[in-house]
């Protein structure tokens, strides 16, 4: 049985601890988004994290965003992709998401254009940065960041707000924290070179074993499943 107001609990903990973490990085809370990440839980304990106040959720598959998305019609919520998208999958996933995090390869950035031109829509990603080199994440390198960035300006109906990342599976609290830092350097990097064609606004980082750091360091989007979701 969902335990509604363990959930409501949690998420007024996490909001808190977001607005703290902000305010040490000298930033408003209303300038970090937080993304209730709901991959593990089914579409009935999502309807309360929903119902709990939290309008942005975080999907990892998009078969499991299909479906909440038709049970959960709450039209104020925002659905957004932060795992893989297969390319078969990219038709039917564009037009319920609000933001894709995960544009981590050219070839789907060719795909996505192909579609939302077909189905007449634009689409809201950041491009993913593997930013701590791990063999078993998925995203540009840093040193192909630029280069991929130019190739997908050039798609008419991709919107670039900004970057994502997440900090290295084994990094320590130092290390996390120099990966965060980097991140925003390269963010201000791009912007201060392509500021003149597009506002790289949003820096998606931090989870829940990391994410007031992230904030310290700049994330403007926080994505934080287990924290919601402890008994």
């Amino acid at each position: 049985m969902v335990d509604a107001r363990k959930i409501k609990e949690n998420l007024e903990r996490v909001n808190a601890r977001v607005a703290e973490a902000a305010e040490r990085g000298g930033r408003l809370p209303d300038q970090v988004r937080l993304v209730a990440v709901c991959k593990y839980v089914d579409a009935e304990i999502t309807k309360s994290v929903v119902n709990s106040g939290a309008l942005d959720i975080g999907e990892n598959r998009p078969q499991q965003l299909w479906q909440k998305a038709e049970q959960i019609k709450v039209p104020s919520v925002n659905w957004h992709l932060i795992g893989q998208l297969q390319t078969n999958k990219v038709k039917r996933t564009l037009p319920l998401i609000t933001l894709l995090h995960s544009l981590d390869r050219l070839k789907l950035a060719r795909v996505i254009e192909q579609q939302a031109s077909q189905i007449g829509v634009q689409v809201d990603a950041l491009v993913q940065v593997n930013v701590s080199g791990d063999e078993s994440k998925s995203g540009f390198q840093c040193s192909e960041v630029e280069y991929a960035l130019e190739q997908i300006m050039e798609c008419q109906h991709i919107k670039v707000k900004g970057l994502m990342a997440m900090a290295g599976l084994d990094s320590d609290v130092p290390t996390t924290r120099r990966e965060f830092e980097s991140m925003r350097r390269l963010q201000d990097r791009l912007q201060a070179k392509y500021g003149d064609q597009i506002t790289l606004s949003e820096l998606s980082m931090g989870m829940s074993r990391d994410y007031e750091m992230a904030i310290e360091e700049g994330a403007t989007i926080v994505r934080v499943g287990s924290e919601i979701f402890r008994e």
